[in-house]
């Protein structure tokens, strides 16, 4: 059966996932963590591409993308791909794979669902009940989104920006957000639209990428309305 066609545009964002082979871990240790860091950031340079979310967990990685080009995200993966599994299996003598096939990914509409996917990838350690408390991860960009520590990977979104009218009233917004827990309607379509790799948004957000990319979009499932 054909791959379905990755579709990325310019300026949209994407939530891209990947994960381990068989669930196996990515990162055995602290430098595995840092490593892949370093590699993301030379991945984004060199793809034109914005990150304003991430969250590394034990044996997948989450990334909130806005790339310049539409092929940025798939570049940026193929980059950090082939770099970190000779990293890992250069520091573990193995070989072989290391992710579970090709990465997922939806696009993110702005306008409705941007910040709740910020939460719910800052939060998945809190999901998986590893922390109490997004603010105790190391792993993730929460430390920069809401906390303020300077980092050279993230780029605040638009969405963010918006938060406030500087980035101390901004920073209180966002954590404002974590108060409440994501609405079911919110987790799931964002589940959903990783699920299937299908645009999360509304229906006016499904025209707009349907007619930039020049292509017909699907439910993924029969019966289900997009949205």
């Amino acid at each position: 059966m054909a791959r379905k066609p990755r579709i990325g545009l310019p300026g949209v964002p994407q939530h891209v996932v990947q994960r381990g082979n068989n669930r196996q871990p990515c990162f055995h240790n602290e430098h595995d963590y840092f490593r892949f860091l370093e590699i993301l950031h030379l991945a984004l340079d060199s793809n034109a591409c914005e990150m304003h979310a991430f969250v590394l967990m034990t044996n997948h990685v989450h990334l909130l993308i806005t790339p310049a080009r539409k092929d940025g995200v798939t570049g940026m993966m193929c980059d950090l791909g082939r770099s970190y599994v000779r990293h890992f299996n250069d520091s573990y003598r193995r070989t072989g794979t290391l992710w579970e096939g090709r990465f997922k990914s939806s696009l993110i509409d702005s306008e409705r669902y941007l910040l709740a996917c910020y939460r719910y990838i800052e939060m998945n350690p809190v999901r998986a009940r590893m922390v109490a408390d997004p603010a105790d991860y190391p792993w993730s960009s929460y430390h920069a989104n809401a906390l303020g520590r300077e980092s050279d990977l993230i780029t605040p979104h638009p969405a963010w920006i918006a938060l406030g009218a500087n980035d101390e009233h901004r920073r209180r917004a966002y954590q404002r957000l974590f108060a409440e827990p994501m609405s079911a309607e919110d987790l799931e379509a964002i589940r959903y639209g990783l699920k299937k790799c299908l645009p999360v948004g509304g229906a006016t957000f499904k025209q707009e990428v349907e007619q930039a990319a020049g292509v017909r979009l699907g439910t993924g499932k029969r019966g289900r309305p997009w949205d």
